[in-house]
């Protein structure tokens, strides 16, 4: 029920200004086993040096969040927008029938984050970019949504997939659990602390991939930060 892949297991890329661990097959790295986990497509725990960061490219059809470990990250894109996102908190965009973006780190250190795509549930539309902060106080013992493609989620960054990208962070020792439904996909990555997943241990930056049709509980060996998406 549960998959684990660990952080030294996952693929490897190091250009100097970026250092990147995928867990499921991206660019040069190809693994046909980890293609994907559901509509999750990508996930990538990227390292990027100060003064530096990805020049403008092009996406199209696709759910694009950041999760912003430490650090910040400025966003440019080709629909005028601007926005700096710093630790904690998170920005999306929907490619849409197409958009360019550029993301580069202009703060003195290195920023981390975790670069997540999911599939849409169905293509084309105006591309859109949103970003948002979410206080870490808000999530203390609790998943809260940070972005969500569902209506009635309240706060959470629109997406237009069947999908939830929550965070939550827990002191040593508590506990909490999440239920995915019949026929979903969740993947769970603690972004700093070691965790127990239904027991099983788990450090950090490991990934996670659970089957649906479960409950599970994830206990925080020691204070945890973690991310977690449910998607189809």
């Amino acid at each position: 029920m549960i998959d684990k892949r660990s952080f030294a297991s996952l693929g490897h890329a190091d250009h100097g200004w970026l250092n990147a661990r995928h867990h499921f097959s991206f660019a040069n790295y190809y693994d046909p086993a980890r293609m994907g986990w559901g509509a999750i497509r990508v996930w990538n725990d990227d390292e990027i040096a100060a003064n530096s960061g990805f020049p403008p490219h092009p996406h199209r059809d696709m759910e694009i969040i950041t999760y912003v470990r430490s650090g910040a990250i400025t966003h440019q894109d080709s629909m005028g927008n601007q926005g700096r996102t710093g630790a904690g908190d998170v920005q999306v965009m929907s490619a849409g029938t197409g958009v360019r973006h550029a993301e580069y780190n202009l703060e003195g250190e290195t920023t981390t984050l975790f670069q997540i795509w999911i599939e849409p549930k169905r293509k084309g539309g105006a591309p859109s970019w949103g970003a948002k902060p979410f206080p870490k106080g808000e999530r203390s013992g609790r998943f809260v949504t940070l972005a969500s493609g569902f209506e009635g989620d309240g706060d959470a960054l629109p997406i237009r997939a069947d999908a939830r990208v929550m965070g939550a962070t827990l002191k040593a020792g508590e506990s909490v659990e999440h239920t995915v439904g019949d026929g979903r996909h969740a993947y769970l990555v603690s972004a700093t602390g070691v965790i127990e997943i239904d027991g099983e241990r788990f450090e950090a930056r490991d990934g996670a991939a659970l089957t649906g049709g479960k409950t599970y509980t994830i206990r925080a060996v020691e204070e945890a930060e973690l991310v977690l998406v449910d998607s189809e």
